[in-house]
């Protein structure tokens, strides 16, 4: 049996959360491996919302492991108020449950303090991060500055190594015209937090070793979307990590050889929060009305998402850079009722025609998407749970999506629900 990646092959908000929480059931392990709680996963389980940020999806699954590998920057905070909101909602969240890398990096409350200082400042490029330090975070952990979930157990050595960090983080806070942080609360605040936390950390390569000898299936979940991969992404307008599907192996501690199948989560149509290019945005009614009938507010930040056509162009590129074998296709209902449906397939940049979107951003920012014009559907597709459910002209339009990104349409999802779900080919076996 497959192990199988999920990943985002747009822009992030793509219905990763149904999607993985879907394929769970068919798992034994589900692994975030990348992120942090800048990432919103909203599960809709029998008329019960969950939204979910740094815990993989497959919590609220009874019978699940779920992990938070080393590629995942964790706040410890968040991670706790995230266990017992759940808890509320009748999710028990335990060390038999959750395993936590304990060479995972923490994010702290100058990382916060920091990407807000960033934000808000009028020198250089905005970003539109989500403010909760996981950039700077990153850059401590590539710095080798870094609070791992490990230093919590050792007070001793902990105390050594805020000193260390604070060195710098106190130089950027007095550039920035702040106050310098106190390395007596932050100490204070982490050893309140620690015993929350260490009950659920351990050595995960080898615990996701041991279930993978054991023949456990396992399912990785990204976080965002290979548009946002910080190398493969529309640069500098990207999260801090790699999203794409290699990153399952290194953010997790297994090998590519534990990776057997990529699915790759993708909208019929395309979002995007923040800033950054985005070639077929709609800034006009058909925008609006998608954002309207697909509910496009960010789970994490409450912002509203830009909205556009169906980029074939960059859904291609998605597919090579994040090793896609097939593509579960989301919201399909909210095109429900248009008349006609517009897919880019191409650029023309400079009077030339291109097939994917440049590096260079002044590039990017010439280019002109050249659309092909779909029939539309009147009848609803909502809650469909067959391939035959699908009006003929809905049925045409995922079939040249195919064509177009050649990859094939592995599931098809109908609505929130967890159940409105088509399978045309299960990852786990294929």
């Amino acid at each position: 049996m497959a192990n199988v990646v999920v990943v985002g092959a747009q822009w992030g908000d793509e219905g990763k959360g149904k999607i993985v929480d879907w394929l769970s059931q068919r798992a034994d392990v589900v692994v975030r491996f990348q992120g942090g709680h800048n990432a919103g996963h909203t599960l809709v389980i029998d008329g019960t919302v969950y939204k979910l940020s740094l815990l993989p999806s497959g919590i609220v699954r009874k019978g699940k492991i779920s992990v938070i590998g080393n590629g995942v920057v964790v706040d410890p905070w968040a991670l706790v108020d995230e266990i017992d909101r759940l808890k509320k909602q009748g999710v028990d969240v335990t060390p038999d449950n959750l395993l936590i890398a304990e060479n995972a990096t923490l994010i702290l409350p100058v990382h916060r303090e920091l990407d807000v200082l960033r934000e808000g400042t009028q020198v250089g490029t905005r970003i539109g991060t989500t403010k909760r330090g996981i950039g700077p975070a990153y850059e401590d952990k590539v710095g080798r500055r870094a609070l791992r979930v490990i230093d919590l157990a050792r007070p001793d050595r902990l105390v050594q190594k805020v000193h260390a960090l604070l060195e710098h983080h106190n130089a950027l806070r007095r550039g920035h015209g702040q106050p310098e942080a106190d390395a007596t609360a932050l100490m204070t605040v982490l050893l309140e937090v620690a015993p929350k936390i260490l009950p659920f950390a351990g050595p995960v390569w080898r615990r996701l070793d041991d279930m993978r000898r054991a023949g456990k299936r396992i399912l990785f979940e990204g976080a965002q979307g290979i548009l946002l991969d910080v190398d493969h992404g529309t640069y500098p307008f990207v999260t801090s990590s790699n999203t794409v599907a290699g990153q399952a192996a290194a953010g997790s501690g297994l090998g590519p050889s534990a990776l057997d199948y990529v699915l790759g989560i993708v909208k019929a149509y395309t979002t995007r929060v923040g800033e950054g290019p985005f070639p077929t945005e709609q800034d006009n009614e058909i925008g609006q009305g998608l954002g309207e009938r697909g509910k496009e507010f960010g789970t994490v930040t409450g912002r509203s998402r830009r909205c556009g056509w169906f980029d074939a162009v960059l859904v291609r590129q998605a597919i090579v850079t994040g090793g896609i074998d097939g593509i579960a296709l989301t919201k399909l209902d909210v095109l429900d009722g248009m008349d006609e449906l517009k897919v880019a397939t191409r650029y023309e940049l400079n009077g030339q025609m291109v097939d994917y979107l440049p590096a260079d951003r002044d590039r990017q920012a010439q280019i002109t998407p050249v659309y092909e014009t779909l029939e539309g559907w009147s009848d609803s597709t909502r809650g469909a749970r067959s391939w035959a459910d699908l009006p003929a002209t809905a049925v045409k339009y995922v079939r040249r999506i195919e064509e177009l990104i050649g990859a094939p349409v592995t599931l098809l999802s109908t609505s929130p629900e967890r159940d409105d779900t088509i399978l045309m080919r299960d990852p786990f076996t294929d």
